[in-house]
Formats: structure tokens, sequence, C-alpha cells
């Protein structure tokens, strides 16, 4: 099946698939300057799609000013060191998780006493080439990206997992506070098996419900475009 380099969220937001046609996405957000930045890195083989995804929208790697990780899972930062090398640009994530990117080790609690626990322990633990991270990301905090991105501390899933919400344009990066993989048959809240706290997860995930926006954007799965807020909504009551 062919995937498709680059999908277009909203104006200036695309979904770039690294692992399969959405089983594991990352996304660019390209400012009216050219300049661009790069939502999450995928697995140690993402860098070839993201820059082929950058490549298909008119950009390249150079383009690249600033790298945001959502986590450091190896699913979301395996290939970050590698699109540092190739931008030149800060890797930023939240401080919880810089103890994680300086060690390239992360803990998520995941049981590998069954087979969905291995498979998903491949996703939510492991290794991956350790980074220096950039100044820690902070909760509320507002980066100078496509008229405003918004940090939203929802940690539980790692220490330091954040969301973004891109204002200008209404569209929430849910990072793996939610997934949306198709056999789950719709969005729901990241497995325990891969949370490093469920029960913080459960807890900060009601922020998503929160905030206002029109696109939900998920690092695991395809996005929701039509009544976005009230399906994560929906999903939250159900905790």
């Amino acid at each position: 099946m062919s995937t498709t380099p680059a999908v277009e969220l909203a104006p200036g937001v695309w979904r770039i698939p690294t692992a399969g046609r959405d089983l594991v996405n990352s996304f660019a957000l390209v400012q009216d300057d050219g300049s661009v930045t790069l939502v999450d890195c995928g697995l140690k083989r993402a860098p070839a799609r993201i820059v082929a995804g950058l490549e298909a929208i008119g950009k390249h790697a150079s383009d690249v000013t600033r790298i945001v990780l959502t986590h450091a899972h190896p699913d979301h930062a395996g290939g970050a060191a590698e699109m540092g090398r190739r931008t030149g640009a800060p890797l930023l994530l939240h401080g919880g998780d810089h103890g994680w990117a300086a060690a390239g080790r992360t803990t998520s609690g995941t049981s590998t006493s069954t087979p969905l626990g291995r498979v998903l322990s491949r996703l939510g633990e492991g290794r991956f080439e350790p980074f220096v991270p950039g100044p820690a990301l902070v909760e509320d905090e507002v980066l100078p990206v496509s008229g405003g991105l918004r940090v939203v501390h929802t940690p539980g899933h790692s220490p330091g997992h954040v969301s973004l919400l891109v204002q200008s344009t209404g569209t929430l990066v849910t990072g793996d506070a939610l997934f949306n993989f198709r056999f789950f048959r719709g969005a729901r809240i990241s497995p325990k098996v891969l949370c490093w706290d469920f029960a913080m997860t459960q807890q900060t995930a009601h922020r998503l419900g929160e905030l206002e926006y029109e696109v939900a954007a998920f690092t695991h799965g395809p996005e929701i475009r039509d009544g976005a807020r009230e399906q994560v909504r929906a999903i939250l009551r159900d905790l």
C-alpha cells in the first residue's frame, strides 16, 4: 500500500506518516516566512520519510528551525538525534523527559509477560540514540510558531509528556495522551500497558476536553476533522 508523504490538516499544518499509513506520525508546521517547526521524529528509521514528507510540501531539512518532541519514547524520539544533525535545529521537550533524552532510555512500566505487552513495549519502552535537549518546554508556554503553539503538559504517558495546540488553526496534536489506532475502532486514552503512570494519564487527559480546536491530530492514527472536540470530550467522559 502506497503512503502519501504528507497530508494537509489545516493551513500550514501537515501530517507526515513515518511508519505505515498513519501508524506513527510526525507533523510539520510551516510559517509564513517559510521556516518549519517539526513535531516528533518517529522511530530510528523515520528521518528519511520525514525528509521525503518535507520535500513533498516544497521544504527541505534546512528549513527546519525548531524540533518539538511530545515526549521521549523511541517511536517519537528515535529519529531525533539524526534530525537534529540534518537540520541543526534545537530539540525541545518538557523538562520531565530531559533525563530520558540524555540517557537515550525510557521506562514506561510496560509488562512483557504477554504477547501484547511485548509488542507494545517496542513502542513505549526501550533505547534510542541519546541527544542533548534544548531549553525545557513549560506548561502553557506559547511558542512563536504558526500564530502561537501552546504547550499543554499532559503527563502520565511519560513524566514530561505534552500535547500541542496550534492556536491559529485550531489544531490539537494529542501526542500519546490519546491514540486513534484503527484496530481500536476509534480514539481512546493511551493504553495502561504503555504508561509511566496510568492514573495520571487518566487525570491529565481531561485537559484536552477543555481546549478549543477543530481538528484532533494523533501521533498514532488518523486525524479527526469533524466534531473533533466533541468526540474527544465523549471519550474523556467514558474514563
